[in-house]
């Protein structure tokens, strides 16, 4: 990836916290990485280079800045919403595959050879693998440290290190402190709630519009999986090592998330889907302006600056939502899919739950695939999509990796699955941030109330002025259908 390096420098001297993430600034002098927005930086012209990744930096010999922590900055919005290689392996990274897996497991999963997966990677973010891996680790290992008051050995295991050694030197070589001094660096009190519980603060790029996204979550609240109250989102989670719950909390310039996990090792899993879910790692900036410039879109922009596309953490979900809200609203789906999720097995519990409100993460292929035909409410059609979703999932003939053009072809050949149901979970499973519905009625009378063509063939032609966002346009006519 080539960085324009008077447009950065541009960035890093004006402090702009909006390009925190899309790439990071070395000072070969100091020998430390930072963010763009570092108030502590003033660097000489001569002594700057720019890397497209901390993993990048790290492999450069440069540690990260103790005062701005760019190893915690957001994901690079570039990243978040390509749908090619680099983008679809940036995420299953995030999400632990090559600590589960070892490289070879991310490249069967992207469906290319190591060596050209390796190629990709070093040609576009600077660094391989299993760089990318390690500074994802070494970011877990210190979020651990500075919070919790597990040991050091169990730190090391949890985030995903093989040994004690490779944690001590991975640690000392990217932050120039050994994990004992780091935590006393860092010392502010732990904020652990209970056995696997811990509060860390997920940052995004604001502006972010709170009301809109609770909203939107809690019409779309499944009872036993996730619930809205007191301001904040809980959640049930599936992860890799066991159950989870986690508790969203949007604060000023951060997102505060309280997990808890039955393995330690799901954190930093547990975090990427988190982030996902509310779409922390959006442009909203460049969404809006280009939204805005349509005079239709422009007061309610000016009104609700920072609008999200919430996902789902798993895109299997999204796919089972798809399909029970086809030709009905959200409320009236709830309903049907709670009664799918009842006759799924029961989870295990997750730690520290609270029996009385204990939420389970949403059910998995397999699970899907054992609920009996009195599972199912409503037209058979509907049961036998939901079906033909599951096997084809499971059998690896619909990947759902984030390949969103695959995806929906994929998705197109299966019966029961039309245009609107292939689009809906490619915009809040797979994260296309340029899908548009122009069938859906709420859609249309979004359109309508704003003054803009209902018909469907119409309103799709109008909407190819907010490329590539059309799936954030797709929100706001939602919202002003309400």
């Amino acid at each position: 990836m080539e960085l324009d390096f008077e447009r950065c420098y541009r960035a890093v001297d004006s402090r702009d916290q909006r390009f925190d993430g899309w790439f990071y600034t070395g000072v070969t002098s100091t020998g430390i990485y930072c963010r763009p927005s570092c108030p502590a930086m003033t660097p000489k012209r001569e002594n700057v280079r720019f890397f497209p990744s901390a993993a990048a930096a790290q492999g450069a010999g440069l540690r990260a800045c103790r005062r701005c922590r760019p190893d915690a900055a957001p994901g690079s919005p570039e990243w978040d919403v390509r749908a090619d290689v680099v983008g679809r392996a940036m995420r299953l990274i995030a999400d632990g595959v090559v600590d589960r897996d070892g490289v070879p497991g991310l490249a069967a999963r992207l469906g290319y050879t190591e060596r050209h997966l390796h190629r990709m990677l070093r040609a576009e973010l600077g660094a391989s693998p299993l760089a990318l891996a390690r500074a994802q680790r070494a970011q877990t290992a210190r979020v651990l440290i500075e919070t919790t008051g597990l040991g050091m050995t169990e730190i090391a295991f949890a985030a995903g290190f093989g040994s004690v050694r490779q944690f001590n030197d991975t640690v000392r070589e990217v932050y120039a402190l050994s994990p004992s001094e780091l935590r006393t660096a860092g010392a502010r009190g732990p904020v652990v709630g209970g056995a696997g519980t811990i509060t860390v603060r997920l940052a995004y790029r604001p502006p972010l519009h709170v009301g809109s996204l609770l909203e939107f979550l809690a019409l779309r609240a499944v009872p036993g999986v996730e619930e809205v109250r007191d301001g904040t989102y809980h959640r049930g989670l599936s992860l890799p090592h066991g159950p989870g719950e986690v508790a969203l909390t949007p604060a000023a310039g951060h997102v505060s998330a309280t997990l808890r996990l039955a393995d330690l090792r799901d954190l930093a899993p547990a975090v990427a889907r988190c982030r996902r879910l509310l779409d922390l790692d959006a442009d909203p900036v460049a969404v809006d302006a280009t939204l805005a410039a349509d005079p239709a879109l422009a007061a309610l922009v000016a009104a609700e600056p920072g609008v999200r596309l919430p996902r789902t953490p798993d895109p299997f979900e999204a796919a089972v939502r798809a399909v029970f809200t086809q030709q009905i609203s959200p409320r009236s789906a709830r309903p049907l899919i709670t009664h799918l999720l009842s006759h799924c097995p029961p989870p295990p519990p997750s730690p520290g739950r609270d029996e009385d409100r204990g939420l389970r993460g949403f059910a998995g292929v397999r699970e899907v695939l054992g609920v009996p035909d009195e599972g199912f409410r409503g037209p058979a059609g509907r049961r036998t999509a939901v079906r033909a979703v599951a096997r084809a999932v499971a059998d690896g003939e619909l990947s759902l990796d984030g390949d969103w053009a695959a995806a929906r072809r994929q998705l197109l050949a299966l019966p029961g699955i039309g245009p609107w149901t292939a689009g809906y979970v490619a915009m809040r499973g797979l994260g296309d941030p340029d899908v548009f519905l122009p069938t859906d009625l709420a859609v249309r009378r979004g359109a309508r109330a704003l003054g803009l063509p209902d018909d469907p063939k119409t309103l799709d032609a109008y909407a190819e002025r907010w490329r590539p966002w059309r799936s954030y346009a797709v929100v706001r006519l939602w919202r002003a259908a309400a």
